[in-house]
């Protein structure tokens, strides 16, 4: 399935793609998310995540396939598993950023494909919860800027520190600070039902108003 989410970060285009890349710096802001490790443009960790009573321990690998500065766009693929035997998921996922008054519009355009309880949920309560998810993400996102603005970037290297495979750092560039410490705090797991919850109700009463007013037209 394909899901359509956007989101603004309150700073600049240029600074914001820094930012986006820099996947230490961004994985503390993702709920139910834990980082493991970072290995270049490969990166592994966990995603908690709760259907009901189902607990969902999701771990894989994610991998930056392309990072295009002058557009503003990256493509990054994601695979992993539930340490239970409870499903898969496989995800692309194309961002985009443009400028919208000063700030960083983020266009993101995921193709999901999820297997186990939450495929169960369908499309449109997928979205929602995915809707959700980022809406959080961005409001962590936009809390860690304004509490610590990040560092100018050494010049002659690749955004967020990214740098493509086989390519060597550019003679001359200045060395990146050491990446903090990966954050050992186990997230809260995403309460998928809890907000697919919300999503069915808010479904339910909209399609109930339109049964009304069908009554009141007819009256």
């Amino acid at each position: 399935m394909e899901i359509e989410n956007t989101f603004t970060v309150p700073v600049p285009v240029d600074e914001a793609w820094r930012v986006l890349l820099d996947v230490e710096r961004v994985a503390p802001c993702m709920p139910g998310a834990t980082l493991d490790a970072v290995d270049g443009d490969e990166f592994s960790g966990r995603v908690k995540a709760k259907v009901g009573p189902v607990s969902l321990s999701y771990k894989g690998r994610a991998r930056i396939e392309s990072a295009d500065e002058e557009s503003h766009t990256a493509v990054i693929a994601a695979r992993g598993k539930d340490a239970h035997g409870n499903g898969t998921a496989a995800a692309t996922v194309t961002m985009h950023l443009t400028d919208d008054a000063g700030a960083a519009r983020v266009d993101l355009l995921t193709e999901l494909d999820i297997t186990g309880r939450p495929a169960q949920l369908g499309r449109g309560v997928m979205t929602d919860v995915a809707n959700a998810i980022i809406g959080q993400f961005a409001t962590a996102l936009a809390r860690q800027l304004a509490a610590a603005p990040p560092p100018s970037e050494p010049p002659g290297e690749h955004p967020g520190g990214w740098q493509p495979p086989g390519e060597p750092a550019p003679a001359g560039a200045a060395t990146r600070a050491p990446a903090p410490a990966l954050d050992p705090t186990v997230p809260e797991a995403i309460d998928v039902l809890g907000i697919a919850g919300r999503s069915v109700l808010r479904r339910m009463g909209a399609a109930l108003a339109r049964v009304v007013r069908r009554l009141f037209r007819r009256s």
